[in-house]
C-alpha cells in the first residue's frame, strides 16, 4: 500500500508534532499505510512531551518534490556485461529500446551500450576472434547438442572452405583454433588431432561414435547446430560479451534520489534519449527514456495545523495533497482536485483530531491522548489564550481522564519545559516558533516564544534585534518581530527588526515603542498577532 507523510508546519510546535502522531495513528488504524513526519528539529518542550508519553520522534522529511524513483522508468532494463551481444541486440529489439546498461554479477553499474553500436559491431567487425564463454556460444549459435570440456573459449575461427587435402595442409590448426565444419570426416579428424579449442558442426550434422570418443580423448569442444557456415561466420563474433564493444563517450547516469526538475534541466542540456538510473551503492535500477519522464507518482500528503505554502515542506506542488486539517485562517495553498478540508475555530488542532477519533468510532491510546492533550494545552497557553473555546476545555478534560493526568499540573509541566533559552544562540531563540505569511506584495515573519520571566531575555536583546534585523534583510520581511510570552501573567513582550517599529505602532496603536515593549493580555499569535499586523500591511 502506498505511503502517505503527515506533518505540521516547519518550525513544528507540540501541537502540530503530536497531531501528525494521532492523526497518522488514527489513519493506521483505518487501514491506511500512514506516516508522521516533522519538517525541522522539535523544540524542548515537544521533547519533554514525548519523552513522557514514550513516543519516538518522527523522522525527519526534507521535502516531497518528484525524485527518479517516483518515475515511471524502466524497472530491472539492464543486462549482464558478460552476455553474449546478441541478447544485448535482442532485449533492445523486443522492448523498442535504443540502449541498455551494463551491470557485472552484483548489479553494479558498469557502462552503457548503444543500439547503434551494437550495429556497428555487426557490420563493420570483420575479426573471427572469440573470446566468451562456452555458454554464450551454445546461446548464439542455438547449438542443439554439443561436447564440452572447458567452461570459457578463446581463439579464431576459420571455416573449412578448402578442399580436404588442401585445407590440411596449409591451414595450420592449433589449441586456439575454432573450426567451422559440416560433415567433412577427414578434416574434423585432423583437428581434434590438433586439440583444437573448439569445432562448431553446422546443419546438425552428426558426429560418429568413434570421433566423439576421439574429441573425448583430446578434450576438444564442439557444438552442433542447424545454422550454415555462412549465417555462423556472421553470428559467432556476437557471442562475445557485450563489454568488449568499443563503446563511445562516459555515460551520464543519475541516481534514483535525484529530483525530476534537475533531470529535465540536465538532459536537456544533453540531448540523450536514455539514462541509467543507479542508487548510493552504485547497483543499477534500471533505465528512464526522457518521453517516459512524465509518467510520476506523486507522494501522497495530509497536512496539519497549517494551509499555507510557505509554512509548508518544500516541493508541496509536487505532491498529492490528499487532506487538510487546520485551525487557522484560510491560507494560500491551491489543489487541482478537491479534497477533505477540516477547518475549525478552535485553540488547537488536536481538538479537530479528537473529534476525528469519535466521529470514526476509535479509542484513542492514553500515550496519544497524553500528546495530544499538550498540543491543546501549549497552544492554548493552558487553556488561558482568546483562542480557546469551549470545545477545547471539553476535549482537554476528556483527554486528561484517558491520559490519566492530572490537568492543571500536568499544563505547567508542559509550559515550562520550553522556557529555558540557555545555550541557544539568538537565531536559535527567533526559530524555536517562526512562522512567515504573505500579505499582498509584502512578506511578514511572526516568532513567539514562552517564558516565565522576561528578566531572563534583557541581557539578549541587542543580539537579538540584530538577528531580527538580518533575517529581515536576507529575506525581504516587511515586519519581522519576535513576541516573547509570558503564560504566567498572559503578557507578551515585543523585539522586532528597525524596519518593523512603524507597522507595530500602528498594530497596536502604541505613539512609541522601544524593543521590549509589553503588550499586556496578547499571546495569541492567531488572533492578537498576525491580524493586528496584517491590518497594518494591507493598507500600505
Amino acid at each position: 500500500m502506498k505511503k502517505t507523510f503527515i506533518f505540521g508546519h516547519r518550525n513544528p510546535d507540540t501541537d502540530s508534532v503530536s497531531a501528525s502522531i494521532a492523526l497518522a495513528h488514527l489513519k493506521r488504524e483505518l487501514g491506511l499505510n500512514c506516516e508522521p513526519r516533522i519538517l525541522s528539529p522539535i523544540n524542548p518542550e515537544t521533547d519533554y512531551v514525548l519523552k513522557r508519553f514514550n513516543i519516538p520522534v518522527p523522522l525527519y522529511l526534507n521535502d516531497v518534490k518528484v525524485q527518479l524513483k517516483d518515475v515511471n522508468f524502466n524497472k530491472n532494463h539492464i543486462i549482464n556485461e558478460n552476455q553474449p551481444i546478441i541478447n544485448a541486440f535482442n532485449y533492445m529489439n523486443s522492448n523498442g529500446i535504443t540502449g541498455l546498461p551494463l551491470v557485472d554479477d552484483n548489479k553494479k553499474f558498469k557502462g552503457y551500450v548503444s543500439l547503434k553500436e551494437i550495429a556497428a559491431e555487426m557490420i563493420y567487425n570483420e575479426s573471427l576472434r572469440v573470446d566468451t564463454s562456452f555458454t554464450n556460444i551454445l546461446t548464439t549459435l542455438e547449438a542443439t547438442d554439443y561436447l564440452q570440456f572447458d567452461d570459457y573459449i578463446r581463439g579464431y575461427a576459420h571455416a573449412a572452405t578448402f578442399d580436404d587435402s588442401t585445407f590440411i595442409s596449409d591451414i595450420k590448426l592449433d589449441s586456439e583454433s575454432i573450426l567451422i565444419v559440416g560433415d567433412r570426416e577427414s578434416i574434423i579428424r585432423y583437428a581434434i588431432s590438433k586439440k583444437v579449442k573448439l569445432i562448431i558442426m553446422v546443419k546438425d550434422r552428426k558426429l560418429s561414435e568413434e570421433l566423439r570418443e576421439f574429441a573425448s580423448q583430446n578434450r576438444v569442444n564442439i557444438i552442433m547446430t542447424s545454422k550454415s557456415s555462412f549465417k555462423i561466420a556472421r553470428v559467432l563474433c556476437l557471442a562475445n560479451p557485450i563489454k568488449s564493444i568499443k563503446r563511445g563517450q562516459t555515460t551520464v547516469t543519475f541516481n534514483e534520489s535525484d529530483y525530476l526538475t534537475d533531470f529535465n534541466e540536465e538532459t536537456s542540456r544533453l540531448k540523450h534519449t536514455n539514462y541509467p538510473i543507479i542508487n548510493n551503492k552504485n547497483i543499477c535500477l534500471g533505465m528512464l527514456r526522457t518521453i517516459d519522464a512524465h509518467e510520476v507518482s506523486r507522494k501522497d500528503v495530509i497536512l496539519v495545523d497549517h494551509n499555507m505554502v510557505g509554512q509548508s515542506v518544500d516541493g508541496l506542488y509536487e505532491a498529492n495533497i490528499l487532506e487538510i486539517i487546520d485551525h487557522h485562517n484560510i491560507g494560500d495553498i491551491n489543489t487541482t482536485h478537491p479534497i477533505n478540508f477540516r477547518n475549525m475555530s478552535v485553540g488547537a488542532v488536536n481538538t479537530i483530531i479528537y473529534y476525528l477519533y469519535k466521529e470514526n468510532n476509535i479509542s484513542i491510546p492514553s500515550d496519544i491522548a497524553g500528546i495530544m492533550l499538550a498540543g491543546i494545552i501549549s497552544d492554548t497557553l493552558l487553556l488561558k489564550s482568546p483562542t480557546t473555546t469551549e470545545k477545547d476545555r471539553q476535549v482537554c478534560e476528556e483527554l486528561a481522564k484517558i491520559a490519566n493526568v492530572d490537568l492543571n499540573q500536568f499544563g505547567l509541566d508542559v509550559l515550562s519545559s520550553g522556557v529555558s533559552i540557555e545555550g541557544l544562540t539568538a537565531n536559535e531563540i527567533i526559530f524555536k516558533d517562526f512562522k512567515t505569511y504573505r500579505v499582498g506584495e509584502y512578506n511578514m515573519a511572526i516568532a513567539q516564544v514562552f517564558t516565565t520571566d522576561y528578566e531572563l531575555f534583557k541581557p539578549r536583546v541587542d543580539e537579538i534585534v540584530e538577528e531580527l534585523n538580518r533575517i529581515a534583510v536576507n529575506h525581504d520581511y516587511k515586519c519581522c518581530a519576535l513576541f516573547v510570552t509570558n503564560f504566567l501573567t498572559n503578557n507578551s513582550y515585543i523585539l522586532f527588526s528597525q524596519d518593523s517599529k512603524k507597522i507595530l505602532e500602528l498594530g497596536y496603536g502604541v505613539d512609541e515603542m522601544n524593543e521590549g515593549y509589553m503588550l499586556s493580555g496578547v499571546v495569541s499569535r492567531k488572533k492578537q498577532m498576525v491580524p493586528n499586523i496584517m491590518e497594518v500591511l494591507e493598507h500600505m
